[in-house]
């Protein structure tokens, strides 16, 4: 087990293989567990070092819940430091993504390249009416459900319609591990979140990746954010969801490797 020791929050984190460092940033309702087959698929080729994000999985409980994704950006910054990473590829999973993206535009000498899964626009997506149900829906549901039973209600959404069962299982396994002040913290930020003027401002190459299944961020909402920045391309997945990393991790870890092994 790693942890890095920030001042206000221990963060935890998993680490396999050697070379250039790739640092994955987990979803919603995940954490570093969720990104077994990219630890290990590429690991040969690079340092692949997954954090449980503030209020996730291993790390601890932020105090008082963060409010904005620039905030989770900034313990990220700090993450890196102590890791001693000056340069990093990065890549993003739906809230994640949003993480990514803050982080690149406000630390771009710190992003080699970029890469967003399943990115969400949050309340740009939303009008106020729908962003506010949607905050204290979530808050309801984190504060008044026992964790197994949110993970039973949600999970199935996230996935393909035909999806193996093993998959589900284990998805359904890692969202259980939900705690009240990480997916708060991540509704009071998805609330505040609009990053539409902020797209152009990413300057590295980014890939973005969307599962054709996914119903949480469709490809729809990739192709908006595609066409905003400077360098960026869209792949999809058939067959799978908004976890298109654990549901077809062989051609997930494929688009990224073919990104990362390509010339700038």
């Amino acid at each position: 087990m790693s942890k890095v020791e920030l001042v206000d929050l221990p963060i935890h984190y998993l680490r396999e293989g050697s070379g250039p460092p790739l640092v994955l940033l987990h979803g919603l309702g995940n954490n570093s567990k969720s990104w077994i087959h990219q630890l290990e698929g590429l690991k040969k080729d690079y340092t692949v070092i997954a954090w449980d994000a503030p209020g996730y999985g291993q790390s601890a409980d932020p105090v008082p819940e963060l409010q904005h994704f620039s905030q989770f950006a900034d313990r990220l910054k700090k993450f890196l430091d102590d890791l001693l990473l000056e340069e990093v590829y990065l890549l993003g999973h739906s809230m994640g993504a949003a993480i990514a993206i803050d982080f690149a535009i406000r630390f771009p000498e710190m992003v080699t390249k970029l890469m967003i899964a399943a990115p969400t626009r949050g309340a740009a997506g939303l009008n106020e009416e729908e962003n506010i149900k949607k905050r204290k829906a979530r808050h309801d549901l984190v504060e008044n459900t026992p964790p197994e039973e949110l993970a039973r209600q949600r999970t199935s959404a996230l996935l393909a319609a035909n999806v193996d069962s093993a998959i589900l299982e284990y998805a359904q396994n890692i969202m259980a591990e939900v705690r009240p002040a990480g997916y708060k913290s991540v509704a009071n930020s998805l609330y505040h979140l609009n990053q539409m003027d902020e797209y152009s401002k990413v300057m590295v190459s980014t890939l973005v990746i969307c599962g054709e299944e996914d119903q949480v961020t469709p490809v729809s909402e990739s192709k908006i954010i595609v066409e905003r920045l400077k360098d960026g391309r869209l792949k999809t997945i058939a067959d799978a969801g908004h976890l298109s990393y654990m549901e077809k991790p062989e051609v997930f870890n494929k688009y990224v490797l073919d990104f990362l092994r390509e010339e700038e």
